[in-house]
């Protein structure tokens, strides 16, 4: 499969693509940002991180459906809109509280909250508003020209927060995200044309996520996946919030090494891309598992104590991995799921996905107290792969084939 890159000249996918990159480049700044600005208060532990990561991160779960229910209701432009604008206030917000010098434990939660809610306010929205921009065949080429855009922006934002908080401090690199996320919003409020989805669902709010949640359990391959990942993403908030920071900041030289690390998983990322536009595996879901089994070699090396130098080329094609997986699953979700129904089935994903995120970041925060970075690290990854087989388990996540555009839904399900 060639790579569309003609659809770049396309101006309402070029706007997309556009704020996309912007909003991309904001969240590559405040993991390195947040982390060692709270790592380096006064006062400031793992434990305090836990607590203001579970904040952002609660909240983002809490109002994942509902976020995915608006989305299906109002127009997606607008929710997408009001979910950048919300981070952004979010992150100034925690910008300005660390800039005070030792803001009280309640106030950065409160802020890492707003984040959260941010979040969970466009995720659903930009899985519904590629179909509406891009044709079906369009699709693959448009998901990984996104993420083309958004991983390139996660490098640049990874690269210049490492330097920004050596050198001035996290709260300049997060005040640097707050503007990111307000231009990706004001980008966004150029698209044109769009479905205009107000009194698209005649129901109640339940009623909605009732025929939502129809619409991803009588899919076995989306629900199991999404389960293997909900307890994948517990082991992922532990090891990239809490326990790889910590490593970082006792063994690794601090920041900066940190830096390089999640700067090599974004490399990987637009490698991933650049893969996944030329290639079209018959069974997507099943490539899409075996290939989260390399999430597994960089933790490992980070808890055995090898060096940065050997650490980051396994960073890099973990992160090349994932972004396989992430163009072949939301290409998939966008060619099998009916259109008035994705937002909420998108949301049904994030949340089953997301929703052990805290217990990770809170386990993770003891689990260095009480055991240590290295051996709780080294747990975690080997956890990766009990997770990857049990997914294998069922049929459908092995047998699911590649949907064509031209193709009818129903006969791709039913030659399953």
């Amino acid at each position: 499969m060639k790579a569309n890159w003609s659809l770049l000249r396309d101006p309402q996918f070029a706007r997309l693509f556009g704020a996309r990159t912007a909003s991309m480049g904001g969240s590559a700044f405040a993991p390195v940002a947040l982390a060692f600005g709270v790592l380096h208060l006064p006062g400031g532990d793992s434990e305090t991180l836990s607590w203001v990561l579970t904040a952002e991160s609660v909240p983002m779960i809490a109002f994942l459906l509902f976020g995915g229910v608006i989305a299906d209701r109002f127009p997606r432009q607008k929710v997408m809109m009001a979910g950048e604008f919300c981070s952004a206030t979010a992150f100034a917000s925690l910008g300005i509280l660390l800039l005070g010098g030792n803001p009280p434990l309640w106030q950065l939660c409160v802020a890492a909250a707003l984040s959260g809610i941010g979040i969970a306010t466009m995720m659903p929205a930009l899985t519904g508003v590629i179909p509406e921009v891009l044709k079906p065949h369009q699709l693959q080429s448009g998901n990984a020209l996104l993420a083309l855009g958004a991983n390139t922006a996660r490098i640049a934002g990874l690269v210049f927060a490492g330097a920004i908080v050596t050198l001035v401090g996290g709260a300049w690199a997060l005040l640097g995200a707050a503007a990111l996320f307000a231009t990706s919003g004001t980008v966004v409020s150029g698209l044109r044309g769009l479905t205009d989805r107000r009194g698209a669902a005649s129901g109640s709010t339940l009623s909605d996520l009732r025929d939502g949640w129809r619409e991803f359990s009588s899919r076995q391959w989306i629900w199991v996946v999404v389960l293997q990942f909900s307890f994948l993403v517990l082991l992922f908030q532990a090891c990239f919030g809490v326990l790889g920071p910590v490593l970082a900041d006792t063994e690794l030289g601090g920041p900066g090494a940190w830096s390089w690390i999640l700067a090599g998983d974004a490399v990987g990322m637009v490698l991933g891309v650049l893969i996944a536009m030329r290639v079209r595996p018959r069974r997507p879901i099943l490539v899409g598992v075996l290939l989260t089994t390399l999430a597994t070699p960089p933790f490992l090396a980070l808890g055995l104590g090898a060096p940065l130098w050997v650490v980051v080329p396994l960073a890099i094609v973990m992160g090349g991995a994932f972004d396989v997986f992430g163009v072949l699953w939301n290409t998939t979700m966008q060619r099998l799921i009916p259109a008035e129904a994705l937002s909420r089935v998108a949301a049904y994903d994030a949340f089953g996905s997301l929703m052990f995120g805290p217990v990770g970041l809170l386990l993770a925060g003891h689990a260095v107290v009480w055991w240590g970075a290295r051996p709780s690290m080294v747990a975690a990854a080997l956890l990766m792969l009990v997770t990857v087989a049990l997914a294998l388990l069922s049929p459908e996540v092995r047998s699911l084939r590649a949907p064509d555009a031209e193709e009818n839904v129903g006969d791709i399900v039913e030659a399953r």
